[in-house]
């Protein structure tokens, strides 16, 4: 790399004294003036990784502790930085310090899977330990097996989705709070949760204007889960099977997925695919962000690996390529909640022995909360879906239950439960847990 390059591209960012317009987002609080590990940012591709460093940029500028100087930022993905080397780190370095007369206290490297043997790299750096070090790159590269073997005890991640129900609130300016519910300021928020509900919350998603543009881009993103973060990154040769398992879990989200019932679908349709395969493609679909599988609640884990998996898809927005026209407004509810409990990290399974519950929410070693999703309780599932949830309640000795519907708010009783119907809107908003050990 030549020198002149990383000083022209340095100044560039030393020079930018205004940062992007953001909306903040809601994760875990990062005190970066004592950060020890490397911080990886990851999340599904084009969630806003990058404009959530910018956001920690903000933050560390705000302590008044530090100024511009005190942070360098490298997005690896510009066209100059196209031959950049491992060994080029230095030379990056050496200019940092020949424009400010110092080097940097904090190193933002933005999609770090394009520096070549980057791993080394940032090994090398963190041994050095004169840098707070925040990385962030495509899932598929950056917290691979092999990767997070060879950072094991240097690094810690911070999990970004696309925007949550309350991010996208903030996006487009809808100021709410308890009392907002009780106003005709109600209705504005269940405005922007139906478009949730339909779009999603990729941010370049929301921001276009029609279904057809908004189509587009989600799209490209599917193409390239498919053929960069999985065809490429394993390359896979049975290309047919996962076209198959992606298209049947973009018309069957928040359905049972059953590898051995797959394989007869495949067979059925004269297409060679074993379960070792279809079990594969599913692992690298979850990897790549794509789907979220939620095991089947067992103390064992070899039954819990044996049974069907329940698939979500990890963006409603994905909705828009379904060949399925048919909508179920209850799936999609459903999966609405299976990704905010993904937000929220908790650990999910799901309940089937008579009855089934939707979701089952393990803290420590036991389950703490069943919840049960419905568009609406109503005289022709009210007993369906309370028996569910009373089994399930029963089977492991759960005190906490919870209905999450539309649009009702009141209280059901099982046995000596009392159980909260919430709409899940206003669940959304609660940004915290139902239950809480503490």
């Amino acid at each position: 790399m030549r020198t002149a390059t990383a000083l022209k591209i340095l100044a560039e960012w030393l020079e930018e004294d205004k940062l992007p317009e953001l909306v903040r987002r809601e994760v875990q609080a990062v005190d970066l003036e004592r950060l020890v590990d490397i911080l990886a940012i990851v999340g599904p591709r084009r969630a806003g990784k990058t404009y959530f460093m910018y956001q920690l940029v903000r933050d560390i500028l705000g302590t008044g502790h530090y100024e511009h100087s005190d942070i360098l930022f490298i997005d690896f993905e510009d066209y100059r930085l196209i031959d950049f080397q491992a060994a080029d780190i230095d030379t990056l370095l050496a200019a940092f310090q020949q424009l400010t007369g110092k080097y940097p206290n904090f190193l933002f490297f933005d999609e770090v899977q394009h520096l070549p043997d980057w791993s080394r790299v940032l090994r090398t750096l963190h041994n050095r330990r004169k840098y707070r070090i925040i990385v962030s790159g495509s899932n598929s590269e950056l917290l691979s097996r092999e990767i997070s073997t060879e950072l094991r005890g240097r690094y810690r991640d911070l999990f970004i989705l696309p925007f949550s129900f309350r991010e996208l609130l903030r996006y487009k300016d809808v100021v709410f709070s308890e009392q907002t519910l009780h106003t005709p300021g109600r209705g504005r928020i269940l405005q922007v949760f139906d478009s949730y509900l339909k779009e999603g919350g990729f941010p370049e998603v929301v921001s276009r204007q029609t279904s057809s543009e908004k189509r587009q881009v989600l799209q490209n993103y599917y193409h390239t889960i498919f053929y960069r973060d999985i065809l490429e990154r394993y390359n896979i040769k049975a290309k047919y099977i996962l076209e198959a398992i992606m298209s049947y879990c973009l018309n069957s989200y928040a359905d049972l997925l059953s590898i051995s019932a797959f394989e007869k679908i495949l067979k059925k349709n004269d297409l060679p695919g074993s379960k070792r395969t279809i079990s594969n493609y599913l692992h690298y679909l979850e990897e790549a962000f794509f789907l979220i599988l939620n095991e089947k609640f067992s103390y064992s884990p070899r039954k819990r690996i044996m049974n069907p998996k329940k698939a979500y898809l990890i963006d409603t927005g994905f909705r828009f390529l379904s060949t399925d026209f048919s909508e179920n407004r209850g799936k999609v509810l459903e999966n609405v909640v299976a990704v905010e409990l993904r937000r929220r990290e908790e650990e999910v399974f799901y309940y089937k022995r008579r009855r089934e519950c939707d979701f089952i929410i393990k803290r420590g070693t036991r389950p703490v909360l069943a919840v049960q999703v419905c568009w609406e309780l109503h005289e022709r599932n009210e007993s369906r879906e309370l028996k569910g949830l009373a089994e399930a309640l029963r089977t492991f000795e759960i005190r906490d239950g919870l209905i999450l519907t539309y649009n009702q708010e009141e209280e059901r009783r099982i046995d000596e439960h009392r159980i909260p119907v919430l709409p899940v809107w206003r669940w959304l908003l609660m940004n915290r847990r139902i239950h809480d050990d503490s």
